[in-house]
């Protein structure tokens, strides 16, 4: 079994944004060899996720709006009693999960004909960065 790790790094220019990583997480795919296994894709900070759904204008926008009326950016979370101000970008990645498992067949991602994988950021304007794990044969 191969076993391949690489990492995709990120700096966004807002605080929330949601940046399409399909195309990056094939590619790593491809150069790790694996034919047939799972690829692992999960975000490392605790207030961005990964999540896969369609590459939509108007659903993303729908996904954004639909966090915010369920963690609103607001100054009264007990978070921030502590001197932070992100208590809703850590409610909005536990909302949409911080990683996937993908197949990978034929040495490719093996996704739906709409899903996208997608990297949610919630308090950005600061690096982070995505573990991508392949394992397979």
């Amino acid at each position: 079994m191969t076993v391949h790790t690489d990492y995709l790094f990120f700096h966004t220019k807002k605080r929330r944004e949601i940046v399409r990583i399909t195309d990056q997480v094939a590619a790593i795919v491809s150069k790790s060899g694996v034919r047939e296994g799972m690829v692992l894709v999960s975000a490392m900070h605790i207030t961005a996720g990964v999540y896969v759904n369609d590459w939509e204008g108007g659903l993303i926008e729908d996904i954004q709006e639909w966090l915010e009326k369920l963690a609103p950016v607001r100054s009264d979370y007990r978070h921030h009693h502590t001197g932070e101000d992100n208590a809703d970008a850590h409610l909005k990645r536990t909302i949409m999960g911080h990683q996937i498992m993908l197949p990978i067949t034929g040495g490719k991602l093996d996704l739906g004909p709409w899903e996208q994988v997608f990297y949610a950021e919630f308090d950005g304007r600061r690096k982070k960065r995505v573990v991508v794990k392949v394992m397979g044969v």
